[in-house]
């Protein structure tokens, strides 16, 4: 699927070198990184992607639209991507919705990709017929594993994640640089080829210990992060989606022990230059 906002930039890569011969850096802001419900302080899913002025903003759980209207972000997004239907990640859009209907300054149509029954379910819910802002104020696309949308600098590739809805992980390049997101995933799906010699790769860790027999298939555990990353032989691992009972600390450490190399935790209001 090809998006409407231009080509890819060009980059030049140092041969047998991870560095690249440019100044402007792919950032990735963290809005929100609680695992199934926010916090005081701490929005649930949400995370911005930026190059040369192009923005991709990937999933919208509950606190992360004030988060991102702190920063200027529903003005001069090019991009909303929902990995899934669950409210953690994509509840926040009813109030982006509202803010793009009413706010002080129209913009044209916002791109908003997920994969199918995500944009249904958000329209029922806002009580949206076919002649609803809902469908003026977004321009729905349907996405599924293998397709891509590019949006200025930034071009997103889709992957099948695995969870018992329809859902994607995503990787969002420069063209030198990725940033792999996993969404909500079990082992397995097209996480690990998306992932392979990324820069990046921001990686759920709902779960903390050993998985056992009797493990949920549907969310990692932090060792299992940290292991997918290691196979991948990512650059840098970021844990997300770690449910708010838990002590990131521990969940760093376990991840960090099957990485083999430190682990990053996603805090709100958090930016990492890759």
């Amino acid at each position: 699927m090809a998006g409407p906002y231009g080509a890819m930039g060009r980059y030049r890569r140092r041969v047998g070198d991870r560095r690249f011969l440019h100044s402007r850096p792919v950032r990735l802001t963290v809005l929100g990184a609680n695992g199934t419900y926010p916090t005081p302080g701490r929005p649930a899913s949400g995370y911005l992607v930026e190059s040369q002025g192009a923005v991709v903003w990937l999933d919208a759980g509950p606190g992360t639209f004030p988060a991102a209207l702190a920063r200027g972000v529903p003005e001069r997004v090019a991009a909303l991507v929902l990995s899934h239907v669950h409210a953690d990640h994509c509840s926040d859009v009813l109030a982006l919705l509202n803010f793009l209907r009413y706010g002080p300054r129209p913009r044209d149509p916002l791109p908003l990709l997920a994969p199918e029954g995500v944009v249904d379910r958000l329209a029922a819910f806002a009580g949206a017929g076919p002649d609803h802002d809902f469908f003026g104020v977004f321009d729905v696309r349907v996405v599924d594993a293998g397709d891509e949308a590019t949006f200025g600098h930034l071009t997103i590739t889709f992957g099948a994640a695995v969870h018992p809805v329809p859902a994607v992980c995503a990787a969002v390049s420069d063209g030198a640089r990725r940033i792999v997101y996993s969404g909500d995933t079990g082992p397995g799906g097209d996480l690990p080829r998306l992932a392979a010699r990324a820069e990046l790769l921001l990686c759920e860790a709902t779960y903390q210990g050993e998985p056992g027999e009797n493990r949920y298939p549907y969310h990692l555990h932090a060792a299992e992060a940290g292991a997918l990353a290691r196979d991948a032989a990512v650059d840098r691992l970021v844990l997300t989606h770690i449910a708010p009972t838990l002590d990131t600390d521990i969940s760093a450490a376990e991840a960090a022990a099957t990485f083999g190399r430190p682990v990053e935790i996603a805090a709100p209001g958090a930016e990492i230059d890759v």
